[in-house]
């Protein structure tokens, strides 16, 4: 009987596909028992997707913890109703003129402890329904703002229509939605085209391994994979309990 697998994959995550396709085609990739993922990632963004196998899937909370980094393209002058590429248009506006100083001017309140709505299409759940999937019956609910915090962001570069920005986040914060508001405030509005997460914890992109390098090399994944006491130490969750 094969040993069973413990530990953490820092994956870097396809488009297209949604977080959960990627950790059901690890787990079967690898012959692992049980596996999951700390952090969501929409199908369209790509990045580290931290895949928790075996007992690592009790440090689901102590991984979900940590800052994340993402680099972002917003394209201005276009808003659509998930915030992101993959929805309907639902406002177009002229982009001014914007310089590299005047974008960093207007995000200046987004920064630090701020106040975010949740998008509606989000798998926040009202009375146990998933947000959207209301979304898609064309109903609307309040979503109570929540607190979270914008550790850094900065423009990297602006080519009109489209503005990269970096972030740096604490857990539960909406890219889509700080695309979406980041528009609001230039005045022309904005949706997320392009999503990286660059960073999550102390897992980088430039070490994750992507997803066609663990189906077409699986022995070469199980030697990348972090074991639950080098997780513990790196990540102070030695109680290893979620």
């Amino acid at each position: 009987m094969a040993e069973p697998i413990d530990g953490v994959l820092n994956l870097d995550k396809p488009p297209k596909i949604t977080s959960q396709t990627a950790v059901t085609r690890v787990k079967r990739a690898l012959g692992a028992r049980k596996a999951g993922h700390a952090g969501t990632l929409d199908p369209d963004a790509t990045g580290v997707l931290l895949v928790c196998i075996g007992k690592a899937t009790r440090l689901f909370e102590a991984l979900q913890s940590h800052d994340k980094e993402y680099v972002a393209t917003l394209t201005l002058g276009v808003e659509t109703d998930t915030y992101d590429a993959a929805g309907e248009v639902t406002g177009r506006s002229d982009v001014p003129d914007l310089s590299a100083v005047e974008i960093d001017r207007a995000m200046e309140p987004f920064r630090g402890d701020i106040e975010q709505v949740p998008p509606m299409y989000s798998a926040l759940k009202r009375d146990g329904q998933p947000l959207y999937k209301l979304a898609r019956r064309g109903e609307v609910v309040d979503r109570p703002p929540r607190t979270v915090r914008i550790s850094e962001l900065e423009v990297l570069s602006v080519a009109l229509p489209d503005v990269r920005i970096r972030v740096v986040c604490s857990r539960g914060t909406y890219i889509r939605s700080l695309a979406h508001d980041i528009g609001k405030a230039l005045g022309c509005g904005a949706h997320l085209s392009q999503l990286v997460r660059t960073r999550s914890g102390p897992f980088r992109v430039e070490d994750a391994m992507p997803l066609s390098d663990v189906l077409s090399c699986p022995d070469n994944a199980l030697g990348r994979i972090v074991p639950l006491e080098a997780l513990r130490g790196t990540l102070g969750a030695g109680e290893g309990t979620a």
